[in-house]
């Protein structure tokens, strides 16, 4: 059990293997409570750029874990505090919080998408302070926090710029249990990106990542499918796939194709946002 805790952290404490300059002097503001839940876990950091905008607002960007569960406090691994002083160095106000989804079988989905509203709502409302504009704002999601997505694209605010997914479980139906039950089989579809795209209006741009050799099972069929179907759809959408990438490929692969897929994801991201 220590060596399998021994490995978890070493997994999620490796920094990205891109780097900007200024990313050690951008200033992080640290365990705001973003919504009325008393969990003591659910706190949010907000990472602002080192230098104050010369004519206008920073925009924003809500980093959203996988499915990690609150207590493990995914917005302290060093993977996201290191994604939040990459994309504050590159002229962004990034926003990472920790939520209740976890793995199979409670997932606690609903309770989930609930603290992204709580933190999208808190980080729009307090923009202000940290010199950013919170009617532009761009979302991200890693992993099993793809199907958190789900409400943003049926709702499509007016506010959200953009969309990124990192190596994204963008269809839950693919992990139904056998025999499942009507009810369970209609929340893995709520939280399943791809039926969003069913009746799309005005997606916002995506921006996809993939990694080739991802070891979670049927994790690329659901992202595929999902392609398949915005390309069906005719959304905006950017592709990009690390034919040797594994879970995690952006702190676990420290290579070219790495690096040049998260500075492309900037790039999108600086592009719709600014």
């Amino acid at each position: 059990m220590e060596d399998a805790e021994s490995g978890l952290a070493n997994l999620v404490n490796a920094p990205v293997v891109l780097t900007l300059p200024d990313m050690e002097q951008v200033r992080v503001h640290r365990n705001l409570i973003y919504c009325a839940n008393d969990d003591p876990n659910l706190r949010l950091d907000v990472y602002q750029p080192p230098v104050q905008p010369s004519n206008s607002p920073f925009p924003l960007v809500l980093l959203v874990h996988g499915g990690a569960g609150a207590a493990l406090r995914p917005k302290d691994w060093g993977f996201f505090q290191s994604w939040g002083r990459l994309l504050a160095a590159a002229g962004m106000v990034a926003v990472t919080f920790t939520h209740r989804e976890a793995g199979p079988p409670d997932m606690l989905l609903t309770e989930a998408a609930g603290d992204v509203q709580d933190a999208l709502q808190f980080a729009r409302q307090n923009a202000g302070q940290w010199n950013a504009d919170g009617d532009r704002v761009g979302v991200a999601a890693w992993s099993l926090g793809g199907a958190l997505l789900s409400g943003l694209l049926r709702e499509k605010p007016p506010y959200l710029r953009c969309i990124l997914a990192f190596y994204a479980m963008l269809d839950l139906r693919l992990w139904a249990p056998p025999a499942a039950s009507a009810s369970i089989l209609a929340t893995l579809s709520a939280f399943s990106p791809v039926v969003c795209l069913e009746a799309q209006q005005a997606v916002p741009p995506l921006f996809i990542a993939r990694a080739g050799r991802d070891s979670i099972p049927l994790l690329n069929d659901g992202l595929d499918r999902f392609v398949a179907g915005a390309l069906a759809a005719n959304v905006p959408l950017t592709l990009m796939n690390h034919p040797e990438g594994a879970h995690g490929f952006d702190s676990q692969n420290d290579d070219d194709r790495s690096r040049e897929i998260l500075g492309a994801a900037i790039t999108f991201a600086r592009s719709h946002l600014t």
